[in-house]
């Protein structure tokens, strides 16, 4: 079965809402492919790796969460390390959907929302403020859990080795906020909520301090590990809908 291109695009907005969002760079379509649509290759990233292996799995879409535009780079040109990613997509007509923001906050797909749901959060509300817009979710634990036990759980769910800033390892955590990938300053609003801990991809050292030091435990999880579920959720999505052939590329980026 195939689909078209316009009718996986309209899916995809009307789903992600893409447009309620102020974002580093575009959401949706950045680069134009075939028309016909009846493989879909899914990752995290939109890297030189993930772009070979839709184009030799002849995928005519591939859908991300980190595409190749960003505002903080500004104009590039399209030579060297940047025309390994996009000359695969552009020779073998394959369209990249790329949705940043949208893919994080969402409250069902979102790679906040699944995370929290591996981990046993419930009751999820809408966490984080992004100029206006919440990129993540905080909820709560039916039986709460020491600050190790849950460092021990997001290993096992990431299959990640996770950095935990702790005031006291065995304080017991009942309330969690979540923003998946670099959101390593957003502990913050953790605290502003009342919140036990937050849970992110990235820490720095000044957050390592300040978190525990403000009373606050803060996860880190690695960026690709904490924001690889939210891209599944979609292709699970999109293959009920469409009954499309999808698949996943997993990344063995560590950081």
């Amino acid at each position: 079965m195939s689909i078209t291109r316009n009718d996986l695009q309209q899916f995809l907005n009307a789903l992600l809402t893409p447009d309620a969002f102020v974002d580093y760079g575009p959401n949706g379509l950045q680069i134009e492919g075939t028309e016909r649509i009846s493989k879909i290759a899914f990752a995290v990233s939109a890297t030189a790796n993930s772009a070979r292996i839709a184009a030799n799995a002849e995928a005519q879409a591939l859908i991300v969460h980190h595409g190749l535009f960003w505002k903080f780079h500004g104009p590039r040109t399209l030579t060297g390390p940047f025309a390994c990613r996009i000359f695969p997509l552009v020779q073998n007509g394959i369209n990249l959907f790329a949705y940043h923001l949208p893919l994080d906050a969402h409250p069902v797909v979102g790679n906040a929302a699944q995370l929290g749901a591996r981990i046993g959060l419930q009751d999820f509300q809408p966490f984080g403020d992004h100029q206006g817009c919440s990129t993540g979710i905080k909820g709560t634990f039916a039986e709460p859990l020491r600050a190790a036990d849950l460092r021990h759980r997001l290993s096992s769910v990431l299959a990640h080795p996770v950095l935990l800033a702790s005031p006291d390892e065995t304080a017991i955590i009942h309330a969690v906020g979540i923003i998946t990938g670099g959101a390593n300053q957003e502990w913050t609003q953790a605290m502003r909520d009342g919140l036990d801990a937050y849970i992110t991809g990235e820490m720095s050292e000044h957050d390592w301090h300040e978190a525990q030091e403000a009373g606050i435990h803060m996860f880190a999880g690695g960026h690709n590990a904490t924001e690889q579920f939210g891209v599944q959720a979609l292709m699970a999505e999109i293959k009920e809908h469409f009954e499309v052939d999808c698949f996943f590329i997993p990344s063995d980026n560590p950081a």
